[in-house]
């Protein structure tokens, strides 16, 4: 009889003799993933081999554990026979990562065990201690720094939803109903949520290329992320391409549908890590919109996962999410990527997502998009640009009032290069020139 392979969560031994290798292996199982399995008495390569088994046996696989797995685990060590030869199955889990064996701590990858870095290890306290305690910590803030405007249209939104019972809510109520604070002072999930002492930052832009090089726009804004959230979908959709569809009524369509820009919006929020040194990010490129929420990726589960299977939702901040739900802002707890592919799939846009050092970058790609090097600004007059042209030209649509050293600036070019790019726009009749050189503006024609 074979037993399968083993996984990021079974791992088979042959005998009692490699104890030792065992405790390191439950330990880097409970550190990957919480629970996990492991038997005496099995090859490698899954084929049953037996093992003596006895009280005695069963006692120092229960003491091993005891002396070396750190913190104390209490698995569940029982005597199996499958096909006349005997086994030891121990079933064990844990919630208190990280986890020690023998007094160095290990990651379970595929079917090995491998040492856990000094980065890696802080990495986990951090967000071992995040996930227990910061949503609940007391900020500095009373309940009368909050943004009562943001509480009343959540409550609006929340019961025309169905989510929340109808009905009269005061600030203080839905503080308390929701346990955003104690002692008259605001915890950080009712700070970040619904403060009005602008707790978190996010940078919005807009690159003239796919790199972070020529930048046409930029908005730095601090807010609670209730008023975040619409002032993000507001940014996009104001700095993206829409087509018109004319039937009985015209119907304007975004090339990125509303309901994919609103679940990641309310995702980067719901699922950030919020004591760390990067911030939210939304950066619109000619080829893709990158979404960037800071804080490394929070479930056990990929997105590939969620989109295939049915697993369950990890939670980093179950307060802000529950908030987030009734608000209608995400509609299902560990739905998200799978409404996201499902959406992407039916509007013809790919996607990607990137597990970075200090966060997680989901990318949206864009489509029907000019070629590189040439574009037709007005096909009526047979205009053509290049792509400094271009360039130039979708920088002074956003900043008329650019210099040629502003220019030169924007796009690492000379002023004397950006002062030729600026003679052709004029010649082929885009831009003309209004006032003077210092204070007048470029205006496009």
């Amino acid at each position: 009889m074979n037993m399968g392979k083993e996984s990021e969560n079974v791992e088979f031994k042959k005998t009692t003799g490699e104890m030792k290798e065992a405790m390191v292996s439950i330990a880097s199982i409970l550190n990957k993933h919480g629970i996990g399995t492991l038997y005496f008495g099995v090859k490698p390569n899954g084929d049953i081999m037996g093992q003596d088994v006895s009280e005695s046996s069963l006692r120092d696989v229960s003491r091993s554990v005891y002396e070396s797995i750190k913190p104390q685990i209490y698995p569940a060590i029982t005597e199996e026979v499958l096909e006349d030869r005997h086994l030891i199955k121990v079933e064990f889990s844990g919630d208190e990562q990280p986890y020690s064996a023998n007094g160095k701590y290990y990651i379970r990858t595929a079917d090995e065990d491998r040492e856990i870095t000094p980065i890696e290890l802080k990495n986990i306290f951090i967000a071992n201690a995040y996930k227990e305690k910061w949503e609940h910590t007391l900020t500095d803030y009373s309940i009368r720094k909050v943004d009562a405007k943001a509480i009343k249209s959540f409550c609006v939104n929340a019961i025309a939803a169905g989510r929340l019972p109808d009905g009269k809510y005061t600030t203080a109520a839905i503080l308390k109903r929701f346990n955003l604070a104690e002692e008259e002072r605001l915890n950080n999930a009712g700070a970040y949520m619904f403060g009005n002492m602008h707790p978190i930052p996010l940078k919005m832009g807009i690159f003239a290329t796919d790199e972070k090089l020529t930048i046409l726009d930029m908005v730095d804004c601090e807010d609670n992320i209730f008023n975040l959230l619409q002032i993000a979908e507001n940014y996009i959709l104001k700095n993206i391409r829409w087509r018109a569809e004319i039937g009985l009524d015209r119907e304007d369509i975004p090339e990125i549908p509303v309901a994919v820009i609103r679940e990641l919006i309310a995702n980067s929020f719901a699922h950030a890590q919020y004591n760390t040194l990067t911030n939210h990010e939304i950066c619109i490129h000619p080829g893709f919109i990158s979404f960037y929420s800071p804080g490394e990726y929070a479930s056990d589960y990929t997105p590939s996962e969620y989109v295939k299977k049915n697993v369950p939702s990890s939670l980093r901040n179950a307060t802000i999410s529950k908030l987030l739900y009734l608000n209608k802002s995400i509609e299902k707890f560990g739905s998200g990527f799978k409404r996201i592919d499902s959406l992407c799939k039916d509007a013809g846009l790919k996607y990607s997502f990137d597990f970075l050092k200090n966060g997680f970058l989901f990318k949206v790609y864009r489509k029907n998009l000019p070629g590189p090097e040439n574009v037709t600004v007005d096909v009526t007059r047979n205009v053509t640009l290049n792509k400094s042209e271009q360039l130039v030209l979708d920088i002074l649509q956003i900043h008329p009032e650019y210099t040629r050293a502003d220019l030169a600036a924007s796009i690492s070019k000379t002023t004397r290069t950006v002062q030729r790019i600026l003679n052709s726009l004029r010649d082929k009749k885009v831009i003309e020139r209004v006032g003077s050189d210092k204070t007048g503006y470029w205006k496009i024609l």
